[in-house]
């Protein structure tokens, strides 16, 4: 967790820096994606690109999305379900994975197979996953020792393999072809000395974020570095060896938007997908143009601004990773549709599509102290620049001491809910301050059916949550005051919808949720989206 101190400081004050930037450097179609998919890596097959990003402490990690226009992404896959048994993955024994799990990837297709890579602190390892069917596997696990930080895969034309990872100084080792580790004897130097010194300044946060690829006979590695009282800074190396010397310059300075790579389309244009931090949704995907001269890759406008991209493409408000579920499933589909991630790995016989047909069931297994620690919280990403989400929830089955209800859901949570109290139930709105839940307001809950929602608005400052209640679905009453919604580590993730149920006295009780709608806000009162 070294690594993750050493953000604290940088980070935080760089997200500040962001966020006071806002949104000027967005432009039709840009960001691609307004929602949370950071650490970006792409590629091409064919007329179809595929993206893979990170996922945190969520399960099923490290996702796939799919496209064919660069701007519209969709939901395809994910590499894997959990990646070990470690307390902290399944939020076991006051232990929890938060800002950790898995963290950047890098994805390839290498001779008719595709090849996504990540690594995670909480189990000290590096894995690679391999399919020839990238959208519906099944994916070959590899896993070994030790955890290689921020890297890039790549496969030599002469059968070698080898990952390209690290922290200022940028390494290169060698792997055995087999993918089973790292191979003894093999190459294993610093591929590139003090990365950050291209900015020409002192070092902030060291440069990592490795994207490596061979273009043209060259070799191209890219970087982010955090210059001091500046921005995210993409740089690039180039040689014409796979083992240098390089030479390198600063690539892209715009408003923080840094970390990926290039990809081409099939008529020769190039682009490189990369991401900013905007505040509370969390880190969002930009598609730069790229023009090459003189074999170098030039960023933007000069590699200083984001021109608006020459694509006639209209992008969806609400994105292909985000989806409302009615929790009606056909024959021979999957339980739970992509967008859908746990956080953490779910207590698989604790929630139900089958226990009544067309509803979610989330059953309570033991007690928690709030819902940080608490088991089964289903949730989907929020999105920009405002974004709703909306449920229906059968609460006779709680019991005395439940809670249940619709979530803002980072480590400064928000949330509108149903408390089951010995006196009766009660519609509560519970802000995380100090460290702390503090329940702002209730009210009478006198009806078994309660419908729940919060609007998201990423534009305020600061980003704001409001919380709701209704007795029919369609009249609205707001509860308690909004929540002030802010990025932090060591969530390190943008703010999730997320559904819970949790108990605080008794095990056992439940709750059906009938359904989830997501939405763009028109006003305070308006009805949810379906």
């Amino acid at each position: 967790m070294k690594k993750m101190s050493r953000l604290a400081g940088i980070f935080c004050g760089t997200v500040l820096l962001c966020s006071a930037l806002g949104a000027s450097a967005d432009t039709p179609n840009n960001p691609v994606i307004w929602a949370d998919v950071p650490d970006v890596a792409v590629i091409r097959t064919g007329d179809t690109y595929y993206m893979s990003s990170t996922t945190m402490h969520l399960s099923p990690g490290l996702p796939i999305m799919k496209s064919r226009d660069l701007i519209n992404w969709e939901m395809v896959s994910y590499a894997y379900d959990v990646l070990g048994e470690q307390d902290a993955l399944w939020l076991r024994n006051g232990k929890s994975a938060y800002g950790s799990g898995s963290w950047a990837s890098s994805l390839r297709y290498h001779k008719g197979s595709y090849y996504v890579s990540t690594f995670a602190q909480t189990t000290g390892k590096t894995y690679i996953f391999k399919t020839d069917n990238i959208e519906k596997g099944p994916w070959q696990e590899f896993s070994f020792r030790p955890m290689l930080h921020d890297h890039s895969l790549h496969f030599e034309d002469d059968g070698r393999v080898f990952m390209i990872y690290g922290s200022n100084d940028i390494r290169i080792r060698e792997l055995n072809a087999d993918l089973s580790g790292v191979k003894e004897g093999g190459i294993d130097q610093v591929l590139v000395p003090n990365v950050s010194a291209v900015t020409g300044k002192r070092t902030g946060l060291p440069a990592e974020g490795s994207q490596f690829r061979k273009i043209d006979g060259k070799y191209y590695l890219f970087n982010i570095t955090w210059p001091p009282g500046d921005m995210r800074t993409q740089t690039v190396f180039r040689s014409d060896n796979l083992l240098g010397p390089y030479e390198g310059k600063v690539a892209f300075t715009c408003e923080g938007i840094a970390q990926g790579g290039l990809v081409d389309t099939p008529e020769g244009k190039w682009y490189a997908l990369l991401f900013g931090d905007r505040g509370a949704v969390g880190r969002i995907p930009y598609l730069v143009p790229v023009e090459w001269k003189e074999g170098w890759p030039i960023l933007g406008k000069e590699g200083k601004e984001l021109p608006p991209l020459e694509i006639d493409v209209k992008r969806d408000p609400i994105p292909g990773c985000i989806a409302s579920d009615e929790f009606e499933r056909k024959e021979g589909e999957a339980p739970l549709p992509l967008q859908w991630q746990w956080n953490h790995a779910p207590e698989n016989s604790t929630w139900s599509l089958s226990a009544r047909p067309g509803w979610m069931r989330l059953t309570t297994s033991r007690t928690d102290a709030d819902i940080l620690s608490a088991r089964n919280t289903l949730t989907q990403r929020t999105f920009g620049p405002q974004s709703s989400a909306t449920i229906s929830l059968d609460t006779r089955n709680m019991k005395e001491g439940d809670m249940a209800g619709l979530c803002a859901f980072q480590k400064f949570y928000s949330y509108v809910g149903v408390k089951k109290t010995a006196e009766g139930s009660q519609y509560v709105m519970v802000r995380h301050e100090s460290g702390k839940p503090v329940e702002v307001e209730s009210q009478p809950c006198t009806q078994e059916t309660a419908f729940l929602k919060v609007e998201c608005d990423f534009q305020s400052r600061p980003n704001r949550a409001t919380f709701f209640y209704s007795l029919d679905g369609k009249e609205w009453k707001a509860i308690g005051k909004p929540g002030e919604m802010s990025y932090t580590i060591p969530h390190f993730m943008g703010y999730r919808f997320a559904i819970f149920n949790f108990a605080t006295q008794t095990p056992g009780g439940f709750v059906d949720v009938d359904y989830f709608r997501v939405g763009i806000p028109q006003s305070k009162e308006a009805s949810p989206s379906k």
